[in-house]
């Protein structure tokens, strides 16, 4: 009954009156600081930096109070030339604040290197997605007798002889030599 009499006193209804008024003194004081340190409404516009070189996309972003950061730049694109930005994050148009970091991806010298799969001896059926899925493309098919119908025998790059584990750029031409099922004779 005390602790009933106590929650409705005079002096505890004035210490949480108080107790209020301080918190929403200290609230409203801290959202005005947080306004100010996070610069509240201010915005900088990224521009678009697509097919621009790396210089020239760094001093841009530097006149505009931005960072930049290069990532992963594998995936060559012939459309841009070399050290392009290809692509970056966040694209052109959005607003940021100042100093906020640009994600930029550079287009490298050339297409990477990757190793020709060994598919001597395997059906075209089987050789064909296994070279393409590597970026690889199919070039002439050539036939040759061979008791194998359809089984790879050799791969050519530029008429030359190319063994397996043979580094050539990604999108190379490959012509395949083919058996087609008749016995030599």
């Amino acid at each position: 009954m005390n602790f009933i009499k106590f929650l409705f006193s005079k002096s505890f209804i004035k210490q949480l009156i108080f107790a209020f008024i301080a918190l929403a003194v200290f609230g409203f004081l801290t959202l005005k600081w947080l306004k100010s340190y996070t610069n509240h409404g201010s915005f900088v516009m990224v521009p678009e930096l697509t097919g621009k070189t790396y210089d020239k996309a760094q001093v841009l972003l530097e006149s505009l109070v931005l960072r930049s950061e290069v990532q992963d730049s594998s995936n060559y694109n012939p459309n841009y030339p070399k050290g392009a930005v290809i692509e970056q994050d966040p694209v052109g148009g959005s607003k940021v604040k100042e100093d906020r970091k640009i994600y930029l991806i550079l287009n490298p010298s050339a297409y990477k290197t990757l190793p020709v799969p060994d598919v001597i001896r395997r059906t075209f059926r089987q050789a064909k997605p296994t070279l393409e899925v590597l970026g690889f493309r199919i070039g002439a098919k050539i036939y040759v007798d061979d008791l194998g119908k359809d089984e790879v025998l050799e791969i050519r790059h530029n008429g030359q002889i190319i063994e397996a584990g043979t580094m050539l750029p990604k999108t190379s031409k490959l012509d395949l030599i083919l058996g087609n099922g008749v016995r030599k004779q």
